[in-house]
């Protein structure tokens, strides 16, 4: 990531009032684009896959008016309406368009950003504790990182009033389906950097790490000096009892380090260095599971071998070792549904696309009833025909009910039913949040 590291935080002048040849203002240089999301694609399970990124969506949630602009603003969100994505100090901003104008509404969220003062004692915490930088460098937030946050008394993560929603369409909602739609797209930035809310409240990423370097070269400097200055003497060092052993380490969150690019360039006959790099991330990736939830409770029993197959292919899936997967699993053809199942919603979204069982009868009346009121996707009242655990609704759209009790949306696609977005609670909210075809 490029930046121009500008330590000058004036305030800006307006820009009708700054001058013809004036270069960019300190929050511009700081400002990063991303492109924009394709239809129907979706980053995680859910809007957010961390908790950072749902308490994001949650913050602007709380706040919203009338939900079914936050309805609306989903549907925008999943089918690509949002043009690229802005983001500078206390704002995000992007081109939001309606499905038949050309013309984009001129769309920006607020976000309030952090007082000098807070900066200073922020990163102060984050410089005393190495753990929080490496965490945030392999693009997570841990919890205790906003509770040092909390405990130097800043508010990281977006409150009550935090966003402001801003946009030119005639809409007096707060927000519009425009603002809400680019606050969920802006939650899949979250998901993948928290340097992007970080730079939401007013810092860029390598603006943040410089200052903590320094904060870290001083506090060196400090140690050093003090430790000179009192050092211990051998005789009491080893005289003194044995410190109590350290306690078993935390879960681990954060994804493993990605081995392939490691072992490029260094392949044995016989060896593909790729398809070793993914399964050494896997390995990885499950241990750090097996450390989360040991002691917590009871292990999840082990996947069988289709799933391991669909698992790993999830992870290379446009590679040589997927497709070599595909044709040991017996299953080539089904590979391809199998990881968007995956994609969406793991274990259990991979049984659905195969799982055929019969539901309680009261759960099928249920069903029915809500998919008929919901008005089917495209605003219509189609026909809902049941069979077993799937609903299908009008000819392309379908919603299947999982062994786990949630919701699963599916399209039909070239003759097939295609997994088309994560699982919801309740089988109405899974057929409205299906992707426009």
């Amino acid at each position: 990531m490029d930046f121009d590291i500008d330590f000058d935080f004036d305030e800006a002048e307006p820009d009708d009032e700054r001058e013809p040849d004036a270069g960019p203002t300190a929050d511009e240089r700081r400002a990063r684009s991303f492109p924009r999301f394709a239809p129907g694609r979706r980053v995680g399970r859910k809007f957010a896959d961390t908790w950072w990124g749902n308490a994001w969506i949650e913050s602007m949630e709380r706040t919203a008016l009338d939900p079914e602009q936050l309805r609306r603003g989903r549907r925008y969100a999943f089918a690509g309406q949002v043009g690229s994505i802005t983001v500078s100090p206390g704002r995000i901003s992007a081109g939001v368009h309606d499905g038949d104008q050309y013309t984009p509404h001129d769309t920006i969220v607020r976000v309030g950003t952090l007082a000098e003062a807070e900066w200073d004692r922020l990163l102060d915490r984050v410089a005393a504790k190495a753990g929080h930088i490496a965490a945030l460098l392999d693009r997570d937030m841990p919890h205790d990182l906003v509770q040092t946050a909390d405990d130097a008394g800043v508010r990281l993560l977006p409150g009550y009033g935090d966003l402001e929603p801003e946009c030119d369409c005639p809409s007096w909602d707060h927000p519009c389906r425009h603002a809400a739609a680019l606050a969920y797209q802006a939650a899949w930035l979250l998901d993948r950097d928290p340097f992007v809310l970080l730079l939401m409240r007013g810092r860029g990423e390598a603006e943040l790490m410089a200052d903590l370097r320094r904060r870290n070269a001083r506090r060196s400097v400090a140690a050093a000096n003090d430790d000179e200055a009192a050092g211990t003497p051998a005789e009491q060092a080893y005289a003194a009892p044995p410190a109590a052993l350290p306690a078993p380490p935390g879960p681990v969150t954060g994804e493993p380090l990605a081995l392939a690019p490691l072992l490029a360039g260094h392949e044995a006959p016989g060896i593909d260095a790729e398809a070793l790099g993914v399964l050494a991330a896997d390995a990885a990736h499950r241990a750090r599971g097996l450390l989360a939830v040991t002691g917590s409770g009871p292990l999840a029993p082990e996947s069988d071998a289709w799933c391991d197959a669909v698992r790993l292919a999830a992870r290379m899936p446009r590679s040589a070792a997927a497709k070599r997967l595909g044709e040991a699993s017996g299953r080539a053809a089904d590979l391809p549904r199998a990881v968007r199942a995956w994609e969406y919603a793991g274990a259990a979204g991979v049984d659905v696309v195969d799982a055929v069982f019969g539901p309680p009868k009261e759960l099928v009346t249920r069903a029915t009833e809500a998919l008929r009121e919901a008005g089917g996707v495209d605003g219509a009242a189609p026909e809902v025909r049941n069979w077993r655990n799937r609903w299908t609704v009008g000819r392309d759209a379908q919603v299947r009910y999982g062994r786990d009790g949630r919701w699963y949306p599916f399209r039909r696609r070239s003759g097939q039913w295609w997994p088309a977005g994560p699982p919801g609670p309740d089988p109405a909210d899974a057929l409205l949040d299906l992707p426009q075809s």
